[in-house]
């Protein structure tokens, strides 16, 4: 694996905020329900099937790569596998999503959440990655994780949720249970996202999908130490990328916490949340086109992509991304022509990124 023409690419000079010809593009779930090639998989084998199946992985991540001209891979897996890999009995079930059939909801069961190594447990994930880079060496790929939060909430609610009632109310009624349950998340995270680093992945993500729930008070209180907990541990390794959905309220608490790169979802203009916010000058930022809009007509896709790009002004670290995962049904035409719209579009000379000074002139 030539580690200098990775280091090289587009994509992970952005990540050390490198000026460069044009801002790299990934796509969060580029490999999914919206490939008629992944459809023909999953027709064969059950979701988890596929997560545990190294070389169908490590294909659905290629076929992505291969086929939408991205700027660097994602690993094809599922934040919840460290999950099964605890025993809690996690399926996905049709139309529901996952299950945990033995969900934690008193401090014993925290107690009773089993040690493991990651790199044992859930090796098949890290035989995807080295797959993977066998397959595409030139490629930069990011592995992942979920971080404590949201794996926490998936546990206790024993599956999907839209308040979170039981996650909160665990979290206020069992303080230090729940502390305990996030730093064995956060210690058993850093070892998987090591392990990942350590088989090839160039960059390392944490997800907290379902962060955004929270307050900024319970957030820095029962998250933010975890988080940097976290980003403490993985330091150095490799470039990180810091995601969560909905949290326009907390995106500086989230930079804070940790990450070279914090994604936003479409929620919050990118330009004026990235001049704005203290803790994130230094930092690379992500995102954040509406996925919805991947439905309309071309045209309409090119025009927003545009005005993304023209205002962040051609600022260094910025890579370009939707505000969230590529929807079911969403046409494949449409997602290879933003990939190359974004790769060939160049703004007029003279465009200058967003500044605090000017937002309220925009």
């Amino acid at each position: 694996m030539d580690q200098t023409a990775i280091k090289n690419t587009i994509f992970m000079r952005t990540l050390r905020r490198e000026s460069c010809e044009r801002p790299p593009i990934w796509l969060l779930r580029q490999a999914g329900r919206y490939m008629p090639e992944y459809r023909a998989i999953r027709q064969k084998v059950s979701f988890l099937e596929l997560c545990r199946n190294s070389q169908l992985s490590a294909e659905v991540t290629v076929m992505a790569v291969d086929q939408l001209g991205v700027d660097a891979g994602i690993i094809f897996a599922d934040i919840l596998l460290p999950l099964d890999a605890m025993g809690v009995g996690l399926r996905f079930a049709a139309g529901d999503g996952p299950v945990i059939d033995r969900p934690v909801r008193a401090s014993a069961d925290v107690d009773g959440l089993p040690t493991f190594e990651p790199a044992e447990k859930i090796d098949y994930v890290l035989e995807a990655i080295r797959q993977f880079k066998k397959s595409r060496p030139e490629c930069p790929l990011i592995g992942f994780a979920g971080a404590p939060f949201t794996l926490a909430s998936y546990l206790i609610e024993g599956g999907s949720s839209r308040n979170f009632d039981k996650t909160k109310l665990f979290m206020h009624k069992e303080s230090a249970a729940f502390h305990k349950l996030m730093a064995y998340l956060a210690r058993l995270t850093v070892a998987y996202l090591s392990a990942q680093k350590s088989v090839g992945a160039d960059c390392l993500m944490l997800f907290d999908s379902w962060v955004g729930s929270l307050s900024r008070e319970d957030y820095e209180e029962y998250v933010l130490p975890h988080s940097q907990a976290i980003f403490e541990g993985i330091k150095g390794l490799a470039p990180a990328i810091h995601f969560g959905t909905n949290t326009g309220g907390i995106i500086d608490l989230m930079a804070s916490a940790g990450g070279d790169v914090i994604g936003l979802d479409w929620r919050v203009g990118l330009a004026d949340t990235w001049a704005r916010t203290p803790s994130l000058q230094n930092k690379c930022v992500q995102g954040n086109l509406d996925p919805c809009l991947l439905f309309a007509e071309p045209e309409l896709i090119a025009k927003r992509a545009k005005l993304l790009i023209d205002s962040v002004g051609g600022k260094p670290g910025y890579i370009f991304n939707l505000g969230h995962g590529i929807l079911p049904g969403t046409p494949v035409e449409h997602v290879k022509g933003l990939v190359q719209f974004v790769k060939s579009y160049r703004p007029a000379k003279g465009a200058g990124a967003v500044t605090p000074e000017s937002v309220g002139k925009i």
